[in-house]
């Protein structure tokens, strides 16, 4: 199946804001405290993307399937002073629901094709790490804990 992708505009904000919202909880509720991920207000996360879309700094685009977001990724040049390659992937995510259509490697490629990056993933979410070692992707052993919802989680860097 052929997903389309495009650019963000500023009237996908809250589209991918409810994406966005629907990913953590699935994606990290087990990681967290229970209720910890109750309170992400998709309303102060779509004003956010808006700001992040407008920006000169960061590439997001979306992935559609039947005329709706199901998923995101945003790209920029890498935030980390020790950055190992000069563009990282800062996110990528899709609905549980469109898991296995294709939509995240349809994001993937279009959004760096094979140019070398990084990326960070919570260090304990093996569909993601398996997804980013069949895309080249490898650990390079650096480690660093990162806030989620105001807690604490250990995340791991990966380099292709």
């Amino acid at each position: 199946m052929s997903v389309p992708v495009r650019p963000a505009t500023a009237a996908d904000a809250e589209a991918i804001a409810a994406v966005h919202v629907a990913a953590w909880r699935d994606t990290y509720t087990r990681l967290l405290p229970p209720g910890a991920l109750d309170d992400l207000d998709p309303v102060a996360r779509a004003e956010r993307w808006t700001q992040i879309i407008a920006d000169d700094i960061t590439t997001v685009l979306v992935a559609e399937l039947g005329g709706r977001i199901v998923g995101w990724a945003s790209i920029s040049e890498g935030r980390d002073a020790d950055a190992p390659r000069p563009l990282e992937v800062e996110g990528i995510y899709v609905l549980t629901a469109a898991h296995g259509t294709g939509a995240g490697q349809a994001l993937l490629d279009a959004a760096i094709g094979d140019t070398p990056a990084y990326l960070w993933s919570a260090a304990d979410n093996p569909r993601a790490q398996a997804f980013y070692r069949r895309n080249g992707f490898l650990p390079d052993g650096t480690t660093s804990e990162h806030p989620l919802a105001g807690h604490p989680v250990r995340i791991a860097r990966f380099v292709r």
